[in-house]
């Protein structure tokens, strides 16, 4: 596992995850991760840390307000989210593989990518359609 830096688009929200991408990452068609496009890799929350910007952060949760979708305030990009799921062992970040600044564009092709049907609640499924996510 290997220790990646990230940050928001401006830089005033920046972290430290330690991920395995060569271990699937998701992407989901619920109204939310569509419409931001949210690449996730779910990690234990001891694999997280939030370097700087805590100050900068906005909290915005929705439907069963399980999951805190957590975004910049300057310029509005969603870097983590978080969530608690006994099932995963408990506390555990959605790291925005997208804001991972020390990834080459080529690595990031090889990054596996399952898809999940949010939109219904079935995320164990494929949607039917995932090239817009």
């Amino acid at each position: 596992m290997t220790v990646h830096r990230g940050s928001c688009h401006c830089g005033a929200v920046t972290f430290s995850a330690r991920i395995d991408l060569t271990r699937e990452t998701s992407r989901c068609n619920c109204s939310s991760c569509r419409k931001s496009r949210f690449w996730k890799a779910v990690i234990p929350a001891g694999d997280f840390t939030l370097e700087t910007g805590a100050d900068m952060l906005a909290d915005y949760t929705f439907g069963g307000h399980i999951i805190h979708h957590r975004f910049c305030t300057r310029c509005g990009v969603k870097p983590f989210g978080s969530f608690t799921m006994a099932e995963l062992g408990g506390p555990m970040i959605a790291v925005n593989v997208a804001c991972l600044d020390d990834v080459s564009p080529q690595a990031l092709d090889d990054v596996p990518v399952v898809y999940e049907d949010g939109q219904h609640d079935t995320w164990e499924r494929v949607p039917a359609y995932t090239g817009h996510l």
